[in-house]
């Protein structure tokens, strides 16, 4: 696309030093003031009037080319700010889903730590629970040197879970 652009204006850079003006069904080439005709200058040969017709008609074809032009650039600078416009779109749009990651990431952080702090709180209420136990049968005498051992072994194991899961916090 670029250069179909630059070639189209390259091309109407190279017609805009010579105006072609058809003219009574001739074909004038108006350069700075000159009329040639056949590749031959025929200025002087004219008549005022119809080297003021032939110079206006140029005069006019000239301002319509560079109507034409300034149109062209305008186009041009358009196109240059929608791209620029979709580029910043597309950054945009990388910028937002990078922040959903980064959302998605903490969340599941916190849904983590949240589960570690249950299993540890649910850690500490079962060893109450089971010293509680062990507490009220040790007072009443209920065991006997084995089931002890056991408990205490029990407790052991329970105090181990409470630190993993402190660790895990």
């Amino acid at each position: 696309m670029k250069y179909i652009i630059i070639i189209f204006l390259m091309a109407f850079s190279f017609t805009m030093n010579a105006q072609q003006v058809e003219k009574d069904g001739k074909t004038y080439e108006v350069k700075k003031e000159k009329i040639f005709l056949d590749g031959k200058e025929i200025t002087e040969t004219l008549s005022l009037e119809e080297k003021a017709l032939i110079l206006k008609e140029a005069a006019t074809i000239s301002g319509k080319m560079k109507i034409k032009e300034k149109a062209e650039k305008e186009a041009k600078k358009a196109q240059k700010a929608s791209e620029k416009l979709e580029k910043d779109n597309k950054r945009a749009e990388k910028a937002q889903k990078r922040a959903e990651r980064d959302a998605k990431k903490a969340e599941k952080a916190l849904k983590k730590k949240q589960k570690a702090q249950n299993r540890y709180e649910k850690a500490n209420k079962r060893l109450k629970v089971a010293q509680k136990k062990y507490d009220k049968l040790k007072k009443k005498g209920k065991l006997s040197p084995n089931d002890e051992l056991k408990w205490i072994d029990k407790l052991e194991g329970m105090r181990e879970d409470i630190a993993k899961a402190k660790k895990r916090m």
